[in-house]
């Protein structure tokens, strides 16, 4: 299994990014899909997830701003985020329930600060 994750940055307050997450491994159109994000010091939170039916879940903390789609044919899961605060900061990966939770892409830097 490989999760690739990347398009983080250095963003100022109010801007926006697009993550995405480049899955090998598995049969990705068959299985659900989230983004986490982790700060140093906690836990890993889960922000938002996509079933493979395409029905979305979100934190209430991102919900409103966060968009999670996917693409099956390129087998990548997109997180698009607007409305940045400071507090969404962190280090954010993609995984999958099916995958094991002793396995973590490398993650993509969010930095939110002006």
């Amino acid at each position: 299994v490989q999760l690739v994750e990347s398009g983080g940055d250095l963003v100022q307050p109010g801007g926006s990014l697009r993550l995405s997450c480049t899955v090998s491994g598995i049969l990705f159109s068959r299985n659900d899909m989230d983004w986490y994000r982790q700060v140093p010091g906690k836990d890993r939170e889960l922000v938002a997830s996509i079933t493979r039916a395409g029905n979305t879940y979100y934190a209430d903390s991102v919900k409103g701003r966060f968009t999670i789609s996917r693409d099956n044919v390129k087998s990548t899961v997109h997180l698009q985020m607007n409305s940045l605060k400071p507090e969404d900061t962190a280090v954010y990966y993609c995984h999958s329930p099916i995958v094991s939770n002793d396995y973590w892409g490398q993650g993509t830097q969010v930095t939110v600060s002006s």
